[in-house]
């Protein structure tokens, strides 16, 4: 290569990392995948040491990360806030680790999961949560404190009044990412590419009630100061923070030479996958602070630490057809048909395609050849299509231009990314429309499953949620496999589910943009449907937490012909309208926000000492919290009593918080006194 050929190629280097990088850091919506990114980061740095004259002062390798958002107050760090060195083999880490024992003879090591998230600093002034913030360029962050807040886990005061600054990365669980975008997608919104870039996104948000709802967490494993203390090696470090209260990855080794470190890194590669959280890498640190500083620094790096990445888990496949499915908002969702092929352990035929600018932003085609990796390692996802392999013969995939069920036009909001059908008699969305209905947090109808739904549909017994109330039992036994026990069972569930209380019922309707949450909040304040239904968009949105999105959403509801006609016939088959929940005050409602049960879906399992578990659920509910009876991906806390079972285990492997029922009867003991941090 010519000096002026390597020159070309490093100014398109750095063009391509730029627009990488931007996407990556700023707007948390990567273009490509990070091992793409790396390769043409690598190639930039071989680049600009094979040709040191041709190097830019701003070149992308001597930034340290993103930019400051607007919106934000900056933040001036008092000590930069460094990246971290790559290696991306077990060679290469073997000659950083020879090259600094050559220097300075045997070495301690620690051994840290890299975890992918987003880094962040936090303050505490006599012992008090002072100031929060992202890296920023390194140098200049964004004041996050108010997000960083509503993390539940991070304590607003420590125990003694200690001065000091730790770091470390705010994180979203994978349970937590998995069921953020499958409501972003329900929504029509664009889903987060990773756990990494939706945890950022997270922290970035203006509304820190946003932050409070996206479920995150964090590790530190960094005290750049700290008073009245000695801390002399990276291990202390990490053992100090946990002393204070902090969350620190209780995974880290302490390694003696390469043959150790090596086998850490086996085991957590192997681990990696059964993690509830993301990682993609291991951080190799001398452990003595002394050596550390005799080491040293570059402008974007400390030469004593490094980062093993993994390598990229992909794998070849091929695209054979693009089959598109209608919820029930109406929102028309793609998902690639592929060859089957093995990857992290598991067989994939099928992966989602988001939405149609997901697929002509990678330009996706029949027939095409794909690199298929999972997102945040749970989700299959095509990465990127391998044009050489593509047909000459081969043409853009034209996208449906009408409903895959009813046949109607689809339209392409101007908000939104989604294709949606918004055909109101869309038996696909009538039919998703009575499983959300009938689902244990909106009417409860125990048995009324998608099976029977959908049978109850194709034989036109149902056409909508309230015919549900009119169903006999010789109706049901011409249903397979439901007998005159099964019948009698959903007609008894049907009939409870009358009197459920209205937020329920709201829930069920399936209102766009109304939660749970919103139903309570719009039940609680107007008490009756009819007050809900001739209310204006002034008083919903008076309501503390609910916005305008919310207020247009029930207003433009409840103005339609054929929803106020469903309403009539479900009063008319007695299905209650009236909110029958407990009403609080003004202060009781400030005050829930916290409470750390607040907004926070919780499981009782085993046998509770001080009380019965109608009891337990009165509590919980009473400070802001939801009970549920099962464990899954949505689950905020399991409480535990005595003889604890397979709840307990499944909580323990998706990294669910545990309490003992000691800890409720800590909270309930303060249920008056709960008030906001100041």
């Amino acid at each position: 290569m010519t000096q002026e050929e390597a020159r070309q190629r490093m100014d398109e280097l750095q063009r391509v990392l730029k627009r990488y990088a931007d996407a990556y850091y700023n707007q948390d919506q990567p273009l490509v995948e990070d091992h793409i990114y790396d390769e043409k980061y690598a190639e930039l740095q071989a680049l600009e040491e094979q040709y040191p004259m041709l190097v830019d002062s701003q070149s992308i390798t001597k930034k340290i990360g993103g930019s400051v958002q607007s919106g934000f107050q900056k933040v001036q760090h008092d000590i930069p806030m460094l990246s971290l060195g790559d290696v991306f083999s077990k060679e290469e880490l073997h000659q950083f680790i020879s090259r600094l024992e050559e220097n300075y003879g045997e070495l301690t090591y620690t051994c840290e999961l890299k975890i992918d998230g987003l880094a962040i600093s936090v303050k505490y002034e006599n012992g008090k949560f002072i100031q929060g913030a992202t890296r920023g360029d390194g140098y200049v962050g964004e004041n996050i404190t108010a997000n960083l807040r509503t993390i539940d886990t991070l304590p607003k005061r420590l125990d003694m009044p200690i001065t000091l600054e730790a770091r470390g990365e705010c994180y979203m669980p994978k349970a937590s990412f998995v069921a953020l975008n499958e409501e972003r997608e329900a929504n029509g919104e664009m889903p987060f590419a990773n756990p990494r870039n939706a945890a950022a996104g997270s922290l970035r948000q203006l509304d820190s009630q946003v932050t409070k709802k996206r479920q995150l967490s964090y590790f530190l494993y960094q005290l750049p100061m700290i008073s009245d203390r000695e801390v002399n090696t990276q291990s202390e470090t990490l053992e100090t923070l946990h002393s204070l209260g902090f969350l620190v990855n209780p995974t880290y080794r302490i390694c003696h030479n390469f043959e150790e470190i090596e086998s850490y890194i086996d085991e957590y590669t192997e681990k990696r996958a059964s993690l509830p959280y993301d990682i993609d890498g291991i951080v190799v640190k001398v452990n003595d602070k002394a050596i550390q500083e005799e080491i040293g620094y570059t402008v974007k790096v400390p030469k004593w630490a490094i980062a093993y990445k993994f390598p990229a888990e992909e794998v070849e496949t091929v695209i054979r057809d693009i089959e598109w499915t209608v919820g029930r908002t109406g929102v028309v969702t793609p998902t690639a048909v592929m060859d089957t092929v093995t990857l992290a352990g598991t067989a994939v035929s099928r992966a989602s395609l988001h939405n149609p600018d997901y697929i002509l932003d990678k330009d996706i085609r029949l027939n095409d050849h794909v690199m298929l990796h999972k997102a945040g390692d749970i989700i299959p996802e095509v990465g990127h299509v391998l044009l050489d392999k593509r047909s000459e013969l081969s043409k853009p995939y034209v996208m449906p231009t009408h409903c895959p069920v009813c046949h109607q036009s689809l339209v392409h909001l101007e908000d939104e990314v989604a294709l949606r059908c918004i055909n109101p008699m869309c038996e696909a969305q009538l039919q998703e429309g009575v499983i959300h209905f009938a689902s244990r947090n909106a009417m409860n109808i125990v048995g009324l499953g998608p099976r029977i739904i959908r049978q109850l549909f194709d034989q036109s017994l149902i056409h909508d949620v309230a015919d549900l109330y009119h169903l006999t039992e010789e109706a049901l036994m011409t249903l397979d496999k439901v007998k005159e026990k099964t019948a009698q069972n959903i007609l008894n569930a049907i009939d409870q589910s009358r009197s459920r209380s209205l937020e329920y019922l709201l829930f069920g309707l399936g209102i766009q943009h109304v939660g749970a949450k919103a139903a309570r909040l719009l039940a609680e304040q107007f008490g009756t449907m009819e007050n809900i239904q001739h209310a204006t968009r002034e008083d919903i949105e008076a309501i503390d937490s609910i916005g305008e999105k919310i207020a247009d959403s029930v207003v433009t509801y409840f103005t339609s012909e054929s929803v106020q006609q469903l309403i009539e016939e479900l009063q008319n088959a007695n299905v209650n309208m009236v909110y029958t929940g407990q009403r609080r005050t003004v202060e009781q409602k400030s005050s829930l926000k916290s409470s750390p049960l607040f907004e926070k879906t919780v499981v009782l399992t085993g046998k509770l000492q001080s009380m019965s578990r109608q009891k337990a659920k009165e509590y919980i509910e009473e400070l802001g919290g939801k009970v549920t009876s099962s464990v899954s991906k949505k689950t905020d806390i399991v409480i535990v009593g005595e003889e604890a079972g397979s709840k307990l285990t499944k909580a323990e492997s998706l990294g669910i918080t545990i309490w003992k029922e000691e800890m409720l009867q800590e909270v309930m003991r303060n249920i008056n006194n709960y008030k906001e941090e100041n």
